[in-house]
């Protein structure tokens, strides 16, 4: 592939990954840049499944120079059996980079332009980094977990060193990190001395990751700065180039007035609910807790009485207690989907059970909606610690393990306890500094004219 030092016009190409919220904040975040530098062609590589939901679920516009291209999956075709999400990403890491070269090739073929600049996930910056570099093009990574989390991949090796891989020990030692414990982190910065031939190609791209991403011209951040301490940004601006932070990318804020489907009834049902009264329970799309927890929920929501609304998969109802929909149907709501944010901006909605991954997080913010947390995976236990200790907006359950007694006692905790008054209070007040940081005079405005003027030049490394 043959890159020019300069062109007449710019072409970004933006490579994603695949999986969970990460390619829909990206997109937004390509579709934001293409707007303001219309001059400049985006091409988005992912894999055709991942465009295909993309574009099906994007409500705006698509601005003319962004095209989106498709790459192999690595998934073994005919299925040989269920995959999991973990299987899943290692497949397609395994194909990386030659998946993507082709991508590239691809869209340099159908637009005629010449690379100018590439953008990736940060996740692909050990992969991203050598293609760039190679080509002789800077490059931006982007990363879509919490601001916490990326100063813990970043302090793994130093965190293993200190803490070790255990313990409930509290992270002292790393700059804004005070109140997360070694329990909390990540599988993939826990197991360092893994190794390499014998490892999931995943952790192994993760554990890379933290070596490449301080060798990109920016880093891009899917939060506000003004959410974070002084001291872990101050930490984290001193080890990239740049850092931009462009606020949360998969929400709008301020949330929009309610439009769009609601095919399950869920906002005519809040409707007629009291004002704070309703706990909705939803634990992302693709891990949740195991059924016996499941099962344990659904019989403290019944004791309880309070009212509910639950997003959960068909798939998942075997797991409820015999008759539970049917009992408690004046009492709740169960869906296989819901709105969420708008859901969670509804009047009537007092209390989120949530596995606390970061849109969720982001969500309940937006809503003033205090959490009961419940991580079930990746960054998940960072999120829910930082939003019960350092944010004081959420409470825990007892052992991470759902039982009945103790959601009896969060649900008790959030609806009739002092702590649930003082909580809301903590959750508005959070919710006001996120709209003044994504209003004009925030760090975000700012970022995001750097970002949008560096990746319009069109200069390429001489």
């Amino acid at each position: 592939m043959s890159v020019m030092n300069r062109s007449v016009e710019g072409h970004a190409v933006v490579l994603a990954w695949p999986f969970t919220s990460h390619p829909f904040a990206l997109f937004n975040l390509t579709c934001k840049l293409a707007a303001c530098a219309p001059h400049v062609q985006f091409s988005f590589i992912s894999t055709e499944d991942c465009n295909r939901s993309i574009i099906n679920a994007k409500n705006l516009d698509i601005p003319i120079n962004v095209k989106s291209y498709n790459v192999d999956d690595g998934l073994p075709k005919p299925p040989k059996g269920p995959i999991t999400p973990q299987e899943e990403a290692g497949f397609f890491v395994s194909l990386i980079p030659e998946n993507f070269k082709r991508g590239m090739r691809e869209a340099v073929t159908k637009t005629g332009r010449n690379i100018t600049r590439l953008m990736t996930d940060g996740v692909l910056s050990y992969a991203v980094g050598k293609l760039a570099e190679d080509m002789k093009v800077p490059w931006v990574a982007f990363w879509v977990p919490t601001p916490y989390a990326l100063s813990a991949h970043l302090h793994m090796h130093l965190i293993a060193d200190i803490y070790g891989n255990g313990g409930d020990q509290t992270l002292d030692a790393i700059p804004g990190l005070s109140k997360v414990r070694i329990g909390d982190l990540p599988q993939e910065v826990l197991l360092r001395d893994h190794s390499y031939p014998d490892s999931s190609p995943v952790l192994v791209a993760m554990e890379q990751m933290s070596e490449w991403l301080p060798k990109a011209s920016a880093v891009v951040m899917n939060s506000y700065e003004e959410l974070n301490s002084t001291l872990l940004t101050k930490d984290l601006k001193s080890k990239f180039q740049n850092l931009f932070y462009m606020g949360f990318l998969t929400i709008p804020v301020p949330l929009p007035p309610a439009s769009g489907p609601d095919v399950t009834g869920c906002l005519p049902w809040l409707d007629n609910q009291k004002a704070s009264s309703v706990v909705y329970i939803s634990f992302g799309t693709l891990v949740v807790p195991p059924p016996k927890e499941l099962a344990a929920l659904a019989e403290a929501l019944e004791a309880s009485g309070v009212p509910f609304l639950w997003s959960l998969k068909e798939n998942f109802r075997s797991c409820l207690p015999e008759g539970f929909i049917e009992r408690t149907r004046l009492q709740g709501k169960v869906v296989p989907w819901a709105p969420q944010s708008r859901v969670l901006a509804h009047s009537s909605i007092g209390a989120q059970v949530s596995h606390c991954g970061f849109n969720s997080l982001a969500e309940s913010i937006l809503g003033g909606v205090p959490l009961i947390c419940r991580p079930v995976w990746t960054d998940n236990h960072m999120n829910a610690r930082m939003a019960e200790e350092e944010w004081g907006i959420a409470v825990g359950i007892e052992g991470e393990v759902i039982t009945k007694s103790g959601m009896l006692e969060s649900l008790k905790t959030v609806f009739q306890h002092d702590k649930g008054r003082q909580m809301r209070e903590a959750i508005c007040a959070l919710r006001e500094t996120v709209l003044n940081a994504a209003g004009p005079g925030g760090v975000a405005a700012n970022d995001f004219k750097a970002l949008a003027q560096m990746v319009a030049q069109n200069k390429c490394r001489e």
